[in-house]
């Protein structure tokens, strides 16, 4: 039988079938055998199981993932790949309008990573409230040129709410963003004890340094799951080289060929498009400053915290 990994809990994975129904199951050994370099399975991974009873099964087989976003954590043997999720469509990063102000140096630090994780990115823009659309706007308006749409929420005015629903049905979604944005109420906006649900699930893991983690995908009403993520706050750019950095910058990929040096680092070099670009306002100066802290800030600034400061 088909289904999709819903919840990861000490080495047992609850198992959505295609039928409806949910199993708890194992990994049968084989496929726990060779270099453990990564997890070997994932919530958001499609799995064949076969089953013990109505309740119970055993994992068979893994089907390939089409996408994945994870972090590397280190070990006595090396570098190890943590699955956070796997399959996500996209990846929904939430940031408040106001209180707390936005710092875009880390939006643009959680776009990269996905630009790097090749999973698509949608910015929701919460507390609009707060704001005037005309202010908001300012802040946000140097992204949907780049590809990258933003969607203006507010949980006390209803703003935004439908169209968020919309952008969440039937896809496999990342919900993300940090601390004070209202997250868990944007959830509880779209399904009531959503947001209350995956705050349990969230806190639960950080009571204690050997509290197990737990993963989990949440199903909406209309189709779809959001997935929480606990471990976010430690992701960081970290299988980034920083001459790759331009690369995962929209608006300085399209113009890196432009430049006459291959390795331009687009900081000095004569003939850089992207410093041309910079000075005839193709460029947004803080997004460029974003890019210098990236490819040249010290070790601290590149593991930077995104969540839970």
């Amino acid at each position: 039988m088909r289904g999709l990994i819903i919840r990861s809990q000490s080495g047992f994975y609850t198992v959505q079938l295609e039928n409806g129904a949910q199993v708890v199951c194992q990994l049968r050994g084989r496929l726990k055998k060779g270099p453990r370099r990564e997890d070997k399975v994932a919530v958001g991974d499609w799995v064949q199981v076969s089953a013990l009873d109505r309740k119970t099964g055993m994992i068979e087989l893994v089907e390939e993932r089409q996408r994945l976003f994870a972090r590397l954590a280190p070990t006595p043997h090396g570098e190890y790949q943590q699955i956070l999720i796997a399959n996500p469509d996209q990846v929904a990063i939430v940031f408040a309008c106001a209180d707390p102000a936005p710092r875009l140096g880390m939006l643009d630090r959680f776009l990269v990573i996905a630009e790097k994780q090749g999973v698509p990115a949608l910015i929701v823009a919460n507390k609009i409230d707060l704001l005037s659309m005309e202010q908001a706007k300012k802040i946000f308006d140097r992204y949907p040129p780049l590809g990258y749409q933003v969607i203006y929420t507010s949980t006390q005015t209803g703003q935004g709410l439908d169209e968020l629903k919309e952008h969440l049905a039937g896809k496999i979604t990342l919900f993300t963003g940090p601390s004070g944005v209202g997250k868990s109420s944007l959830l509880n906006a779209i399904q009531p004890g959503l947001g209350l649900l995956a705050r349990k699930v969230s806190h639960g893991t950080r009571k204690g340094r050997h509290t197990t983690v737990v993963r989990e995908l949440f199903a909406l009403h209309g189709g779809g799951y959001v997935a929480d993520t606990p471990g976010l706050k430690a992701l960081a750019l970290w299988d980034i080289e920083p001459e790759e950095v331009d690369g995962y910058f929209p608006e300085l990929r399209q113009r890196v060929e432009g430049c006459q040096f291959s390795d331009c680092t687009h900081v000095h070099e004569p003939q850089c498009a992207v410093l041309q670009a910079l000075k005839a306002g193709e460029i947004h100066p803080e997004r460029y400053q974003s890019y210098l802290r990236m490819r040249f800030g010290d070790e601290n600034d590149r593991t930077e915290q995104l969540t839970d400061r």
